[in-house]
């Protein structure tokens, strides 16, 4: 008890002097039930504003939603691998525990081990991924061959009109968000924000609102750079069933860009400062950022050869691996250097970071990929070239395996057709304003729900997808 008190005292000194940043020292040492009640002794205190309260609790959510992402046993996990691997032991968990194949993490003194360790694992791990790639052939690899036909399809209608945008396509997207019968009382209101497409870009034209299920919403404004449609219902005894449908064309788009016509950038602009500027949490210039940078650029000063190279080194440097919840992370490019690996915003956010760094203008966007057999959650970015405009960049799906280098840097200056576009920013707020801390704090994909009592997070309710492409 006497330790525990000291504890406390310490930790309200540090934060007071730090103008009540949360006991991080406590959180990175995974001493989450010490943290808590530093949070809650606090809170209970006195004397703070209503942002510093919320904010506080925020990092003690934060904690319960990282043990929901860190819940998979190291026996499920050893069974998995030996599924592939018959001869690995508990020796070669921790091996593969330094060597950053497998992501865990001590929560009070206990190890927990990353929901998607095991599969990430096979994707991390050389070795282990030439071993389970002879044995059966991915879904992800089914995927890259489909680009490299839709990309060389794309180059010959390229090549014939010398267009930038090409091969539109019509989908009818039908998007179904079902809250959990238990997850609200009977006869409260639930808020349900659901995705919503962005209008303005020339990549996704005539953009047609259906239906929605239940038929009073408001749709939020294209201004509002995260847009939703808005709706209610009243809980009852079964599942809360909110449903949106809409039609839009999307086009894929390829820039030919020769670099040394890219112009000087405009560097006392508002524009300019703002998309090359910093901003915290998750574009911050570290010295990991700095110095990789380095690495990277070497001595080369155009844009465009600097973006590219950036873009080929991710490609060629980090894999892509399932990701914990965006929330769950401090920083999201300081995350992906770290621990060598990310998803696609993870990826992208890092590339948007160098690229800023480096004075080169760029910006996140998302939505879903839409490609026939592969309907997902998808990030992506922008860069921006003085004279040319805003060109896509998408990390994830990086360099493409091609002696072609049309097909082979295709995602750098170019995308494909199978997208939907519903955020041109990260972290912006909705409309109408969440009273709650959202379950995403960076993207906004899958929808948000709360009600009253609170935010309804993700294990709390699912969704669905549903293309048809006319």
């Amino acid at each position: 008890m006497k330790y525990l008190i000291i504890i406390l005292l310490t930790a309200m000194s540090t934060l007071a002097q730090n103008k009540l940043k949360p006991p991080e020292e406590l959180i990175k040492k995974g001493e989450f039930t010490k943290a808590k009640m530093v949070i809650d002794s606090l809170i209970n205190s006195g004397g703070l504003s209503a942002t510093e309260k919320l904010n506080l609790l925020f990092e003690k959510e934060r904690m319960e939603r990282i043990e929901k992402d860190f819940r998979l046993p190291e026996k499920k996990l050893l069974e998995y691998i030996q599924k592939y691997i018959p001869t690995a032991g508990k020796s070669d968990l921790l091996k593969w525990e330094k060597d950053g194949s497998l992501e865990y993490k001590i929560i009070d003194g206990k190890k927990f081990y990353f929901n998607r360790a095991h599969t990430n694992f096979f994707l991390l791990n050389k070795t282990a991924k030439a071993i389970k790639s002879k044995i059966e052939k991915t879904k992800r690899d089914k995927f890259r061959e489909f680009l490299k036909k839709y990309i060389a399809r794309i180059k010959q209608e390229k090549n014939s009109n010398g267009n930038n945008l090409l091969s539109p396509v019509t989908m009818e997207l039908n998007y179904t968000l079902r809250v959990n019968n238990s997850a609200v009382p009977t006869g409260e209101i639930i808020r349900c924000w659901l995705p919503f497409p962005r209008e303005g870009n020339s990549r996704q034209t005539e953009v047609q609102l259906i239906s929605v299920d239940p038929d009073e919403y408001v749709i939020a404004s294209n201004k509002h750079l995260q847009r939703t449609v808005y709706v209610e219902k009243t809980s009852n005894d079964s599942e809360a069933v909110f449903n949106i449908k809409f039609k839009l064309k999307s086009f894929a788009q390829k820039f030919d860009i020769d670099p040394v016509e890219i112009k000087p950038y405009e560097t006392g602009t508002e524009f300019y400062k703002k998309y090359t500027s910093e901003r915290e949490p998750h574009i911050v210039f570290t010295k990991k950022i700095k110095e990789l940078s380095r690495k990277i650029v070497g001595d080369e000063k155009n844009p465009y050869l600097i973006a590219k190279k950036i873009f080929t080194w991710i490609s060629e440097n980090i894999p892509w691996a399932g990701a914990r919840e965006y929330s769950t992370i401090q920083n999201i490019s300081d995350y992906c250097i770290t621990t060598g690996h990310g998803d696609c915003g993870i990826k992208s956010m890092l590339f948007i970071t160098l690229c800023r760094y480096n004075g080169i203008p760029a910006k996140w966007q998302s939505g879903w990929m839409l490609h026939p057999g592969f309907v997902n959650l998808h990030d992506w970015s922008e860069i921006y070239f003085e004279g040319i405009g805003w060109i896509p960049v998408d990390q994830s799906y990086g360099l493409i395996d091609s002696d072609d280098n049309f097909v082979k840097y295709f995602y750098f200056g170019g995308i494909d057709a199978y997208r939907l576009i519903v955020n041109d920013d990260f972290s912006q707020p909705l409309y109408p304003a969440k009273i709650f801390p959202r379950s995403e704090t960076v993207d906004f994909q899958r929808g948000e729900v709360e009600w009253r009592g609170g935010n309804l997070y993700f294990d709390e309710w699912d969704y669905d997808m549903q293309v048809i492409y006319k």
